[in-house]
């Protein structure tokens, strides 16, 4: 019999004790997750911007003739758009240029002027602390609550007895008052402008107006193009404002004369001119999409100010 002196190996894994760890998900960086649903609101509201926009384009491409024998969202065989935008500034003697020089004196003068004193104003309530800053506070909350359109009467009814109705006075004026400008800026300041720059500039013997002037008001450039843009807007696109101060065609601005000419029609011997009511309307809206783009970088950053913790 024979015995076996060497050491017994068992047959039998022996499992480790370690556990077993799952290989990590490797995770595309730089890639974030698309939402579907997301995506899908996000077409529709774009369908629901740009469709109008697309029929104000392909409706001025047509003639009078066209636009009844053509479909709305599709082009007509002949294109006119050349002709109807010479017609538009030909017709009654060019009033569209009046209205449209009229326009553009509304909006340097009104929405211009309601920046800078929207900037003057929000960055002495931002960096100025004097008696009555919580009234001030809740005025302009208040004045932002309020619809412009609730203030109409009563300061045509004031305009009237200052006798600055039917002139330009009567819309500039109310122009230069922004609520919403004024809060905008007095919170972009607040962020915009640290205090200890400030502090600085005054003890190197800088004055009030060369702090401002120099070391503010650069900071200030976003918050100020935002307000720009906003105002601009609203003056642009005022209609109620102009219709109960104006009476005069000629101090119209485009939204009031283009009112106009399409309710000529119902007049007794009123030309229907629909056609250049839609090329007018395409070209009033030319200069709001190009401001838009070109102070596009400027807008998006002021927006996004103070978003940033640091």
């Amino acid at each position: 019999m024979t015995t076996t002196t060497g050491p017994i190996r068992s047959t039998t894994p022996v499992k480790s004790s370690a556990p077993h760890l799952r290989s990590p998900r490797r995770r595309t960086s730089g890639r974030p997750r698309r939402s579907v649903l997301l995506t899908v609101l996000t077409g529709v509201v774009l369908v629901y911007s740009l469709l109008p926009l697309v029929w104000l384009l392909i409706s001025a491409t047509k003639s009078q003739q066209g636009l009844a024998r053509s479909f709305g969202l599709w082009f007509d065989s002949d294109f006119d758009l050349w002709h109807n935008i010479a017609e538009t500034f030909t017709y009654q003697d060019g009033v569209f240029g009046r209205w449209l020089l009229n326009t553009l004196l509304y909006v340097v003068v009104g929405a211009g002027g309601a920046t800078f004193l929207a900037v003057l104003g929000g960055y002495a309530l931002a960096k100025f602390a004097f008696p009555g800053k919580r009234a001030v506070f809740a005025v302009v909350i208040g004045a932002v609550a309020v619809p412009g359109t609730a203030l109409a009467v009563p300061t045509f009814l004031m305009f009237s007895k200052m006798g600055l109705t039917d002139t330009p006075w009567a819309v500039i004026i109310p122009s230069l008052i922004s609520p919403f400008g004024l809060y905008l800026m007095w919170v972009f300041a607040t962020e915009a402008i640290p205090t200890e720059l400030m502090e600085a500039a005054r003890i190197d013997g800088a004055s009030e107006l060369r702090t401002f002037l120099q070391v503010a008001l650069p900071l200030l450039g976003p918050g100020t193009v935002t307000v720009l843009l906003f105002t601009t807007v609203a003056t642009w696109n005022n209609y109620f404002l102009p219709l109960i101060m104006l009476k005069d065609p000629d101090w119209y601005p485009l939204t009031l004369g283009l009112d106009s000419w399409n309710k000529q029609a119902q007049t007794a011997g009123g030309e229907a001119i629909p056609h250049l009511v839609l090329t007018g309307s395409l070209l009033t809206i030319v200069p709001l999409i190009a401001a838009f783009l070109l102070l596009q970088k400027y807008w998006q950053s002021g927006l996004s100010a103070g978003s940033v913790k640091e």
